[in-house]
């Protein structure tokens, strides 16, 4: 009795396995056209937002360094940067394609520049 008991346990783990494997064939590959209206790397990062959503969005920067610009603000900010990755991309895909600098009032985003 119990070795059939012990049976009926491994394939109940392994039709439980098999139903996780198969859930995951779900996935859809985006078209050409989703690639081109929603590149990698182009969510949109806004002035207001702090460093946390920036960081939520396009992850840890490459770079930060404490720079001042007397022509355009009063004392230092924060500066992130996030190198190019991919400087032959056909279109603008954010810091994939172009490097980005990002500039930090305390926690939240007041200037994007390249």
């Amino acid at each position: 009795m119990q070795i059939r008991n012990i049976d009926a346990a491994k394939i109940v783990v392994m039709l439980a396995f098999a139903s996780t494997l198969c859930g995951c064939s779900a996935i859809t590959i985006p078209t050409a056209k989703d690639v081109v209206d929603h590149p990698l790397g182009t969510e949109s990062i806004k002035i207001g937002m702090t460093k946390q959503q920036v960081e939520g969005i396009w992850g840890k920067p490459n770079d930060i360094k404490i720079v001042e610009n007397k022509e355009k603000w009063e004392g230092e900010r924060e500066q992130w940067v996030y190198y190019a990755q991919y400087g032959a991309i056909p279109v603008d895909a954010g810091y994939l394609s172009k490097t980005k600098k990002l500039y930090f009032d305390g926690e939240n985003l007041t200037d994007i520049g390249e």
